[in-house]
């Protein structure tokens, strides 16, 4: 089974389309107009196995916020897509991300009920022109639209470019883990309910 999809969203903001294959190899071909969050969304397929294909047009004369924003809506409503009814996926996962003098956790519940605890705080207020309180909306819609359960927090940190990027990766390796299919759960959904 072809765990794949594409999405397209239209607005008055922004033109988007996404596709996703969550047994991919990590390649990716992204482009939103916003140069760091590139950077991000290539990490989060490489490090995830996911094969990312994003192409965005936003109104990035007024700011980054709706380009960012929608990015995040058009990848969760992807990877919710290719996952249908989540038969198989081991569901659970977590992980300590380092990166030099960084460490941030996250924890990822593919539970088809959205929640976000973020717990970051960035030294700077932006990493070259993109402000980082944007990265708590990405993440927050991301959630909202994969139907996950997310967790993040970063235990320290000093550099602001280093604090996003655990966030990122670390969100990548615990996705890539929870979607994973587990050998001992074919053909069963992971969840005594029987639906998830």
């Amino acid at each position: 089974m072809k765990r794949q999809a594409s999405i397209e969203r239209s607005t008055n903001e922004t033109k988007i389309k996404a596709s996703v294959d969550l047994d991919g190899a990590g390649t990716y071909e992204v482009a939103t107009g916003i140069g760091f969050l590139d950077h991000m969304l290539e990490q989060l397929a490489r490090h995830s196995l996911i094969d990312i294909t994003l192409k965005a047009d936003g109104d990035l004369h007024i700011d980054f916020h709706h380009t960012t924003e929608d990015c995040a809506i058009v990848l969760g409503k992807a990877v919710a897509k290719a996952l249908g009814d989540k038969q198989g996926i081991a569901r659970y996962a977590s992980v300590d991300l380092p990166m030099d003098e960084t460490l941030t956790r996250v924890a990822v519940d593919v539970s088809g009920r959205p929640y976000l605890i973020w717990k970051v705080e960035f030294p700077t207020a932006k990493i070259g022109d993109m402000d980082t309180e944007l990265f708590r909306e990405w993440f927050q819609a991301f959630a909202q639209n994969c139907g996950i359960t997310l967790h993040v927090e970063t235990l320290y940190g000093e550099n602001s470019h280093h604090i996003a990027e655990t966030c990122f990766k670390g969100l990548a390796r615990a996705l890539r883990a929870a979607v994973a299919i587990d050998a001992r759960q074919v053909g069963r959904v992971p969840s005594t309910k029987g639906t998830l």
